[in-house]
């Protein structure tokens, strides 16, 4: 497992880059996430690059790769990539001997263009989040908020990579059909119920054949890194569409992502102990490992902003929805949902994408999503310019951002994802 702190994570280690070093920035020569770029309005092709303060440096013009596939770095083994992040770390330290060359290896982030991190050939989407899926479960079975399944099996479906975007991503309202309760038949037209989902994407590094399953102590070696996802949800079509098998046109029309990788290795003073409540029942023996009840779980707080349309053209910035926690959202941690995915010999590939489902807490003001938020629609949010909200409106933009703050480590942050829908 993936949590030994090492000289990269010291938290006196200053850039040369001077915007590293503020207070209150993602991207400080602790974190170093992995992105793709390019200068803003070119067509070149995508390059990699690694965030460090407002800046990008590209890691091929700065020497350290000789490719431009994302997917083929994010193969390499452990120790590989270990090394890499060393080296990144010792060159953007402040009196380090490569400022002069690396310097020029640099673009402003505001003068980049970002895609998605790498390319997505697979999606799956769980359930982790368990006070989502019980407040979910109240408004549809209210005598039986949780399936008898969920709490010894990580739940989750296969999805779709194709119409995963970047943040900045702007999606037409979805179409499909509806049944309105009182109706005799179904109709077709525009969602009426577009919400979004607070999530996290966990993006897989080194692959397995087809065959093996991956152990539960060797699951984050296969784990790249976390970034922000935004699954977004047509609830009116899902709840018509659903059964038997699952969400369908009310989750295919977009999922957003942060253009970030944050890594499995910086994350490693942010883990935090994976603990069942008292009477519930442990994962079975292939869900379970020392090392995953010791520091499994990640600490990460997570932000849910709105702007709409109103907002945007006052001038106003977006407002805090929700604010909430991981440890107390997940169910599940990231091992147990590869080595799940995994255990009948399913063979996951690099850049493979494990979305961690709706990240809810416990208390109304940490919700993940909408239909949490307004008890079914049946209570609007009220912004603080009078607009109302139950569903998402033509031009909202919602924002999602997440950062990791402890004691003696120095704060990191996973950006953030933002989408539009018109």
């Amino acid at each position: 497992m993936t949590t030994a702190l090492n000289a990269t994570h010291d938290p006196k280690l200053r850039s040369w880059v001077a915007s590293a070093n503020e207070a209150g920035s993602d991207f400080p020569i602790q974190n170093l996430p992995f992105g793709r770029f390019r200068a803003a309005g070119s067509t070149e092709a995508f390059r990699i690059g690694v965030a460090i303060g407002d800046q990008v440096l590209d890691l091929r013009a700065a020497g350290l790769v000789d490719s431009d596939d994302m997917n083929a770095l994010m193969a390499v083994g452990t120790q590989e990539r270990q090394a890499l992040r060393a080296a990144l770390s010792a060159g953007l330290a402040e009196g380090s001997d490569k400022q002069a060359a690396w310097s020029k290896a640099l673009i402003a982030q505001a003068q980049a263009e970002m895609t998605v991190p790498c390319r997505i050939g697979d999606y799956t989407d769980f359930y982790t989040g368990i006070h989502h899926a019980t407040t979910i479960g109240k408004l549809f079975r209210p005598d039986q908020p949780l399936m008898p399944n969920y709490k010894w099996v990580p739940i989750g479906y296969h999805g779709r990579a194709s119409s995963i975007g970047v943040s900045g991503q702007v999606f037409k309202r979805p179409q499909g059909q509806t049944k309105a309760p009182d109706a005799a038949e179904p109709s077709f037209g525009p969602s009426k119920r577009l919400d979004y989902e607070l999530e996290l994407g966990f993006l897989i590094g080194r692959g397995n054949a087809l065959g093996e399953p991956i152990a539960i102590g060797e699951a984050e070696e296969h784990l790249f890194g976390v970034t922000l996802l935004n699954d977004w949800s047509a609830r009116d079509l899902q709840a018509w569409e659903y059964q038997p098998l699952g969400p369908f046109l009310s989750k295919n029309f977009a999922s957003t992502l942060s253009p970030w990788i944050v890594t499995m290795e910086a994350l490693a003073p942010f883990r935090a102990k994976f603990e069942r409540p008292e009477g519930d029942p442990q994962p079975l023996p292939y869900l379970d490992a020392p090392s995953n009840r010791e520091a499994g779980a990640l600490d990460i707080t997570l932000e849910v902003l709105l702007q709409t349309a109103k907002m945007r053209e006052a001038g106003e910035a977006p407002v805090r929805l929700t604010l909430g926690n991981t440890t107390e959202a997940a169910y599940w941690t990231a091992a147990q949902l590869v080595t799940h995915h995994t255990v009948n010999g399913c063979n996951l590939q690099p850049g493979d994408l494990l979305g961690s489902g709706t990240l809810s807490g416990p208390k109304p003001d940490q919700a993940g999503s909408l239909i949490e938020l307004t008890l079914g629609g049946k209570q609007a949010v009220t912004l603080p310019n009078g607009e109302k909200r139950v569903f998402l409106e033509n031009g909202d933009t919602l924002v999602i951002r997440g950062w990791c703050e402890r004691a003696g480590a120095v704060r990191i942050g996973l950006g953030e994802v933002r989408g539009t829908v018109v």
